[in-house]
């Protein structure tokens, strides 16, 4: 609050809130109202839009976090910078019931650091699904750990939740493919499976996301799931 002394009396920049009741200066008269607020919470379609992206971060954050070592390095905390990335992911729209629902979907972040990413991309080798990368056979970094990670879609009580897992691969669980190595196995022709590879050496890791096949989401991001989900808080405004 910012006061000046003009002629006689004081002239208030603001407002001032104190007990529950707000005073302010407007042309020229003191104004004194209540605080508190019974008005609905505004909920535009911009604000309705990152409330729910919100809502599916933490809805993945939660799942991954669950079994999966956290490999985030470029923010204060793992979580910001997880959800700062996930921000970039586009919306799907749930009802108020299911707010804890997860949503499979392409780039999905399970990692963020200083090593360069490893390009993986679904496809096939020798007739055979695989999930294929540029890392070099003939490059075999000192003190490198490949992490693999494994979405999974799931319904669970008409619930769609992403379950996450992770193991260690070696090189040598990989198929070379034009100098290039593979992961090659019938399960990455599964369409409610996703994947990522991390490179980790030391402290350092890889920025990588999730690639699948996966589209159940895709039935979330309709405008009529929009219109179902703004309607079970109320509406938009």
């Amino acid at each position: 609050m910012k006061k000046k002394s003009v002629g006689k009396g004081l002239m208030m920049i603001g407002s001032l809130r104190t007990a529950g009741v707000t005073t302010y200066l407007k042309q020229g008269k003191m104004i004194t109202r209540s605080s508190n607020s019974n008005e609905k919470r505004s909920n535009t379609l911009a604000q309705f839009v990152q409330r729910q992206k919100m809502r599916h971060t933490i809805a993945l954050w939660k799942m991954l976090r669950l079994n999966c070592e956290v490999t985030f390095t470029e923010r204060q905390t793992a979580y910001l910078n997880f959800a700062s990335l996930t921000n970039r992911l586009s919306a799907v729209y749930v009802p108020k019931h299911m707010r804890d629902a997860s949503f499979l979907m392409p780039g999905i972040p399970v990692s963020d650091g200083t090593l360069p990413a490893i390009k993986q991309e679904l496809g096939g080798v020798d007739g055979v699904p695989a999930l294929i990368t540029d890392l070099r056979a003939a490059e075999w970094l000192r003190n490198e750990k490949l992490l693999f990670y494994t979405a999974e879609q799931h319904i669970e009580h008409n619930m769609p939740r992403t379950r996450f897992s992770m193991r260690e691969v070696s090189r040598l669980d990989m198929t070379v493919v034009d100098g290039h190595l593979a992961l090659v196995n019938e399960e990455f022709a599964d369409e409610m499976k996703g994947w990522a590879l991390v490179l980790v050496i030391g402290e350092r890791c890889s920025p990588q996301t999730i690639v699948t096949r996966c589209t159940l989401y895709q039935q979330y991001m309709t405008d009529e799931a929009l219109q179902t989900a703004a309607k079970s808080y109320g509406g938009l405004t």
